[in-house]
């Protein structure tokens, strides 16, 4: 038997992905369309997985096969419809962690267009590296998926 300690931290970031789409428009899309959107790259369980959520206090963000394997996301922590939610998940060893991460997802109106701000804390084991990563992966699938899939349908 073998421990290993590691070092643990708090890491916190925020950024923001201005929407040219009605925020009701981003809401919709965000919670029952999002495999329109969810970019392949970000599908960990294959190219044929199916990614759904359900925007309800103790919904799911989650990633499922036809075989029935999945992948837990996230867990809804709280949903305030058309305005936030926040979510959090666990993050095993082998993908950086052990940490948890609190993502909160929030859209404000602005002139017509919509602003997604997203914040996420992560708690346990967090690199500099892991951190990045993470922040990287989350504007690119909320830029180039999201907010790319909104503004080419109202073109």
């Amino acid at each position: 038997m073998s421990a290993t300690t590691m070092e643990t931290r708090a890491v916190s970031y925020t950024f923001e992905v201005r929407i040219e789409a009605p925020k009701q428009s981003v809401w919709d899309a965000l919670t029952e369309g999002i495999n329109a959107w969810w970019l392949p790259d970000f599908h960990m369980m294959g190219a044929d997985s199916v990614v759904r959520f359900e925007a309800r206090a103790g919904g799911q963000l989650i990633e499922e096969r036809a075989d029935g394997s999945g992948l837990l996301w996230y867990t809804v922590s709280m949903c305030t419809p058309g305005t936030c939610l926040y979510m959090h998940s666990f993050t095993a060893p082998e993908w950086g962690g052990p940490h948890t991460t609190l993502l909160k997802l929030a859209l404000e109106e602005d002139s017509g267009a919509t602003v997604l701000r997203v914040t996420d804390s992560l708690v346990g084991h967090v690199t500099d590296s892991t951190a990045n990563t993470m922040q990287e992966g989350w504007t690119q699938l909320f830029s180039e998926g999201l907010k790319a899939h909104l503004e080419s349908r109202a073109s």
